[in-house]
């Protein structure tokens, strides 16, 4: 594939050809925006305003203390906490819970500004890699070559493929078949080698040999969830 400014990520995501590609992909994008948002980012006021209104979810917080400086996280968390004072918290309400309050507080947090970039970067990325597809046979072999993609992120792509700069009708069929097989045949050899896991326990297999089953139930998670397999065995 002859790489400009626009497929250079997208060969960086493919040519690994190590798990599930949109999972690189999500990764990637979050380490840079974690990295943004915990760096010179939060003296920009309009990210402040941004992130004030939005806040963050339980994972990007805590990956935003793991990673990130101090003082970035400290003064984010100062305008935001002031918003929710603001917002919810600058009087008690009289009598019984404040409706409009309860819904404000509720929006608060039920978004995040990292998991916002994320999703609107992945479809502009995406919008990429269905280009590619379309036109660079080397990529159509690239996109096959995948060792799976992962079960929340089959159900993504096929819906960005058939929305605003997807796969156009005449081709969409050919894409989905390459798309469906990737996650079926993993899916196939994950029940295998799950099912393969379980006979182990038998008294009857004792010594036997375990095969590519040992770490099934990792590789199951992270393919139904988009969880990284190596991080499904560090949570244990």
């Amino acid at each position: 594939m002859k790489e400009n400014i626009c497929t250079i990520p997208i060969n960086d995501i493919f040519k690994p050809r190590d798990g599930c590609p949109m999972c690189r992909m999500e990764k990637m994008l979050e380490e840079q925006y974690v990295e943004f948002i915990t760096g010179d980012a939060m003296m920009e006021p309009n990210i402040r305003i941004q992130t004030n209104d939005k806040g963050f979810c339980k994972e990007h917080f805590q990956r935003m203390i793991q990673f990130g400086k101090k003082l970035p996280n400290a003064l984010m968390l100062e305008t935001h906490l002031q918003e929710y004072i603001d917002k919810c918290f600058a009087k008690p309400p009289k009598g019984k819970p404040d409706k409009k309050q309860l819904e404000t507080l509720d929006k608060l947090q039920s978004t995040c500004y990292v998991c916002d970039r994320i999703e609107h970067d992945m479809y502009h990325l995406m919008s990429t890699v269905f280009a590619e597809w379309q036109k660079d046979e080397e990529f159509r072999k690239l996109y096959k070559e995948q060792p799976y993609i992962c079960l929340k992120h089959y159900n993504f792509i096929l819906k960005a493929a058939q929305g605003k700069n997807g796969i156009p009708s005449k081709m969409i069929s050919a894409f989905y078949a390459d798309t469906y097989n990737l996650t079926q045949r993993y899916m196939k050899e994950l029940k295998n080698d799950i099912t393969h896991f379980c006979s182990m326990y038998d008294y009857r297999n004792r010594g036997g040999d375990w095969g590519n089953s040992k770490d099934a139930i990792e590789r199951s998670v992270a393919f139904l969830t988009g969880v990284n397999a190596a991080e499904s065995k560090n949570s244990d």
